[in-house]
């Protein structure tokens, strides 16, 4: 009789708790939600004032008390080119190594451990490195060459772990049907594996693609012009960028005034790039998971 009454009371209590846990949790999702609001509310309010066509597609002036933004545009976009054309091959063949080839011990997980390390130092500590490294030790110079290879780096263990996470997904028992049916391991990885897994890699690609376009630091020592209104004319040269646009109107000049719409208009953009890259990852995920699907 006394555990009769006991299991009832054990079970009200155990979902009071988990009653409590779950709406724990959706006040946090919602304070997060509430605040991401608040910012992205305060930043189209500021910066929509000065958004125009003409801020869009002109270089600044007057000391970048007026003018658009054009130039750092294509500069962010220089960089973020750069970057993924340095960063997307290693990291996934990285990935692919780590995963597919590399046996499993000591060394992969040295190997998995400094990666992680790797992605968690400061973004500043990257931009000294690529200073000391590409600007210095190969000649690069100021540059958007070394601009890019230092934002590739930082973008590198992202790549790296999204690429053996994806692969990790996909069960061992494709690889053990493709290689009975006669496929070679690399036949196998190419025809099978990569394209089930590519939806979850293209989604971390993107997600790169979207922390190097907002970094400042790295571009601050290795390829970030003040004040440049032409565009660079080869990967050897300068270039403006929005990140370090933003912090340079915001943080000096003789005209705060002036500069600061400019700088609430500098960060909309931005925003609205890093908007269109996780948009841009979620369409290609649709498309590689449809094209799945279909096989």
């Amino acid at each position: 009789m006394e555990n009769n009454i006991t299991m009832p009371d054990n079970h009200r209590r155990k979902t009071l708790a988990q009653n409590a846990a779950f709406a724990l949790f959706r006040i946090l999702s919602g304070v997060i939600v509430a605040i991401l609001l608040v910012i992205l509310a305060f930043i189209i309010v500021k910066g929509a004032r000065a958004l125009s066509w003409e801020f869009i597609t002109t270089p600044p002036a007057d000391g970048m008390k007026s003018g658009g933004i054009w130039p750092a545009i294509v500069g962010t976009f220089y960089l973020m080119a750069g970057s993924a054309l340095f960063s997307f091959p290693l990291g996934i063949m990285s990935g692919i190594y780590m995963n597919e080839y590399a046996p499993k011990g000591k060394v992969v997980g040295f190997i998995r451990m400094m990666t992680n390390n790797l992605a968690g130092i400061p973004s500043i500590v990257f931009g000294l490195f690529g200073m000391s490294l590409f600007v210095g030790f190969f000649g690069f110079g100021d540059s958007i060459l070394a601009g890019s290879l230092t934002l590739g780096l930082l973008a590198l263990p992202l790549v790296i772990r999204t690429t053996e996470e994806a692969l990790k997904a996909i069960p061992d028992s494709f690889r053990e049907g493709s290689l009975a049916l006669g496929a070679t391991k690399l036949q196998t990885i190419w025809h099978v594996i990569l394209p089930m897994a590519m939806p979850n890699i293209t989604t971390g690609l993107i997600l790169a693609l979207g922390r190097v376009s907002g970094e400042t630091a790295p571009i601050l020592f290795t390829c970030a012009a003040y004040f440049l209104p032409q565009l660079p004319q080869s990967v050897f040269d300068q270039c403006m960028a929005l990140p370090y646009h933003l912090y340079v109107l915001a943080t000096s000049g003789t005209d705060m005034d002036r500069q600061m719409p400019i700088a609430y208009g500098t960060a909309l953009v931005l925003v609205i790039i890093i908007l269109l890259a996780n948009l841009l990852a979620n369409a290609l995920r649709s498309h590689f998971q449809k094209k799945l699907d279909a096989n």
